[in-house]
């Protein structure tokens, strides 16, 4: 008789208070289920970290191959050679200021010229990409997929690179201004007994070229793997949102 009426007043209690749980009931504790991310297949892994990719090297390589791609943006813009950072110092006392600015507008120009040679590079490194490498990436954090295309790319973009380079430094004449200021600053070198300096244009353009365009790479990876907003198609939501 006391265990109906017990059933009862739980009973009554339940229809009372809709909110109640009776998972403690009887000593019975009801499991809390979490949300389970979707399983990803091999081919899901690599289409989606390819994609990711792709949007980020086009998105990367459309800021840097225009105009100004390279000057007007701060974090890859080339200044002058830190090897040569007094020579231009020292031009500037000599009242070269235009020739120092000329110079590094066609530094960036020489880049901006270069980087549109990187894209047919970088899609051939994204369709070799292996099912290892795709895990390895879509699971090492910001940055990966960038050291992927760096390892698997540089020494082809460097050879992109180089002859486009020297081809913009000679078509704008760079050299015309670095001749004088170099000209004055080993003249000066001359009577002070310092250092005289001949970096190798070339390179150096060629370097921070590539290095520019892969901040840019990194910069967009680095989106995707954070803003869902960034993840523009159904495949990047649910690869990256597995994470």
């Amino acid at each position: 008789m006391l265990k109906i009426l017990a059933f009862s007043s739980i009973s009554l209690f339940v229809g009372t208070c809709s909110k109640v749980d009776l998972s403690a009931v009887n000593g019975y504790i009801n499991p809390v289920s979490t949300p389970v991310a979707p399983k990803l297949s091999n081919q899901e892994v690599i289409s989606g970290l390819k994609e990711a990719l792709q949007v980020g090297i086009k998105n990367a390589v459309n800021v840097t191959s225009i105009t100004d791609g390279f000057l007007k943006n701060e974090a890859i813009r080339l200044a002058f050679p830190p090897d040569a950072i007094k020579a231009r110092q020292k031009a500037i006392d000599l009242g070269m200021t235009a020739q120092v600015d000329k110079f590094e507008t066609t530094l960036n120009r020489a880049a901006e010229e270069a980087a549109k040679e990187a894209l047919p590079i970088f899609v051939d490194a994204i369709t070799n990409m292996s099912v290892q490498d795709g895990f390895a990436i879509l699971n090492g954090g910001n940055g990966a997929a960038t050291k992927f295309l760096k390892d698997q790319t540089t020494t082809k973009l460097t050879s992109a690179f180089s002859p486009k380079v020297a081809d913009a430094i000679s078509r704008v004449k760079l050299t015309e201004y670095w001749s004088p200021i170099m000209t004055k600053y080993n003249a000066a070198m001359n009577l002070t007994g310092g250092d005289k300096i001949n970096p190798d244009l070339n390179a150096y353009v060629t370097q921070k070229a590539i290095e520019g365009l892969f901040k840019m790479v990194e910069q967009e990876e680095n989106k995707i793997r954070k803003d869902p907003a960034a993840r523009v198609t159904e495949l990047l939501a649910k690869v990256f949102g597995s994470l």
